[in-house]
């Protein structure tokens, strides 16, 4: 080979592996005197590396979002709706009622005049979307069931939603490499949670599982009344409205964070409850916000807001109705609770504001939820476990020393069958792992303990790699070759057996990759990185090495193998 090109060849070795070194031991940003040293190095390899769940420690958990309460709050609703676009309509429509429990989903309107009933389903189909729900008219009820097939449907939907939304409140919230993935059967709503470095995940419990289902109603009152009509109880606020909650009013909870205390024997921190009626529905709701964020108060200090923005959509119905609403009060309602309850001065159109004491973590968390949306339904937790800090670092010094381990082997192996030779080979062995581990930093991978499993398998292919490599270059001496022709040839023949091992590893791996989860994905990037990097080092870097020594010896007749 001619020296311009086993320079270059040289020079690319080289070059890679300076780039490798510094990517696993090399400092990031500021850069001193203490990054250098043996404390500085490990430090930095521990920064640089993302550690899975298992060797970091951190929270696991498994929820399922109830998509049995999803399913019922859609039934509920298009009862409501039903109901409402019938007697809109002035149609011979009594009553309405629905049914919801052991998969069995059903809206009923009970009719007066059965042969209207063709007139109210087309009323009703013009408001309300009965898509993919079974119809049946027996003589004075219309019964819309929801199928089977389409209640998995929806629930597998109300699985993605929540996924989707669990992720944005999850990033947001600043969890290095979570992972977050469905699990079970499509419609079980199952979801696992992974949150690696998280001592204390009660906050990110309480993050993600909260609905934060924001509302803006209004609130019944005499016109310009001065204070707000509140009722001290819920009874004395129902009996207003017929004793009992209605689908065009309900009675709500007013509670303010900064009310005073009942009466004197109330302790310090006793709120005092009033209610208050509003409206239903909602004037807007929560799917209709573009913003929200959280910001100190008037006041300063530790009080907070929050400040939300409407969508146009929703900021053209909100201005709509603030405009023929001057001099009545607007309630902010949050999970069915009363924040506040401004008092319309003049027409409002994109943005408000939930007043309310908050300190700053709650306020940018309610900020957070609100503006990743709300959950289809409530979370329940079916599985929680807490990694260590201390058992992480004792898998990682388990895993550690089972690298070194089948590392220290294998190099006294090489050495010793295929002696001066075997050099070669652990020159490649050694870069085939420094690059391996650059490789995950640059992906931005997660090393799990599978992971280290996988790098330790990578040893293994990597040296099957020199051994293939070692033992026809033997073949070829044997038949008489000389020592530059049995190298190349050796390479040559060799490197088609790579390949193939090499592709149907890799191909496996990927099918792990695709269809594992969390763990085994972890061990098949490790695999699948260590096999194309050993493509470089077994033959690229391996042959080089043999090329120099044949550049110092032209006329080499023995070679140490």
């Amino acid at each position: 080979m001619k020296n311009s090109s086993l320079l270059i060849r040289t020079a690319i070795i080289l070059v890679i592996t300076l780039i490798g070194i510094y990517l696993v031991f090399g400092p990031r940003g500021s850069v001193s005197a203490d990054n250098f040293s043996w404390e500085g190095i490990k430090n930095n390899l521990a920064k640089n590396i993302n550690l899975g769940l298992d060797l970091k420690g951190g929270s696991h958990l498994v929820m399922r979002v109830k998509t049995e309460d999803y399913l019922k709050k859609i039934t509920e609703n298009n009862e409501s709706a039903a109901l409402k676009a019938a007697q809109d309509a002035q149609l011979p429509v009594s009553d309405a009622n629905y049914t919801a429990e052991n998969n069995n989903y059903q809206v009923t309107l009970n009719l007066t005049d059965a042969s209207k009933a063709q007139e109210v389903i087309d009323a009703v189909k013009k408001k309300v979307d009965f898509t993919n729900w079974t119809e049946n008219t027996s003589g004075n009820t219309i019964t819309w069931s929801l199928p089977v097939q389409t209640q998995t449907k929806l629930k597998e939907q109300a699985t993605d939603q929540a996924l989707k939304i669990i992720d944005s409140r999850i990033n947001a919230f600043g969890v290095k490499e979570p992972t977050l993935q469905r699990q079970g059967r499509p419609d079980s709503g199952q979801i696992l949670l992974q949150m690696p470095g998280v001592e204390n995940p009660e906050r990110v419990k309480a993050l993600v599982g909260e609905t934060s289902r924001l509302e803006l109603m209004k609130v019944i009152s005499p016109p310009n009344p001065s204070p707000i009509q509140t009722y001290p109880t819920k009874e004395a606020a129902l009996q207003t409205i017929g004793g009992k909650d209605t689908d065009t009013k309900k009675v709500l909870l007013y509670a303010e964070r900064d009310e005073e205390p009942v009466a004197a024997q109330n302790t310090p921190d006793q709120k005092a409850q009033r209610f208050v009626v509003v409206e239903s529905p909602a004037v807007v709701d929560g799917s209709e916000l573009r913003d929200a964020s959280a910001v100190q108060g008037r006041g300063g200090g530790s009080d907070y807001q929050i400040s939300f923005s409407f969508k146009p959509s929703g900021a053209q119905k909100f201005g709509d109705w603030t405009g023929k609403n001057i001099g009545s009060y607007m309630a902010v309602v949050l999970n069915n609770q009363v924040k506040s309850a401004p008092y319309i001065k003049g027409q409002i159109f994109d943005q408000g504001q939930i007043d309310g004491r908050f300190t700053k973590n709650t306020a940018d968390d309610l900020a957070l939820t609100l503006k990743s949306g709300a959950l289809p339904a409530e979370i329940e937790y079916q599985e929680e476990r807490t990694v260590g800090p201390s058992l992480g670092a004792d898998s990682i010094r388990a895993g550690v020393a089972a690298s070194i381990g089948g590392l220290a082997f294998v190099i006294l192996f090489m050495l010793f069958y295929y002696r001066g030779s075997g050099v070669n080979a652990v020159i490649a062995l050694m870069l085939n792992m420094l690059l391996t581990i650059a490789a995950l930093i640059v992906f931005g991978s997660t090393l799990t303990l599978p992971g280290i499993a996988g790098l330790i398998l990578g040893i293994g292919m990597a040296v099957d790699s020199n051994v293939l490599i070692f033992e026809r270059i033997r073949e070829e001496l044997r038949l008489g070759f000389s020592v530059p022709e049995s190298i190349s040839i050796g390479f040559d023949r060799a490197f088609v057996t790579i390949i193939d091992t090499h592709i149907t590893t890799i191909i496996s791996s990927v099918i792990l990759y695709l269809y594992g989860s969390g763990p085994i994905k972890g061990f098949a990037v490790t695999l699948i990185l260590g096999l194309l990097i050993n493509l470089f080092t077994a033959v690229f870097v391996s042959r080089t090495i043999f090329n120099w020594l044949l550049s110092r010896n032209p006329n080499m007749e023995k070679l140490s193998i």
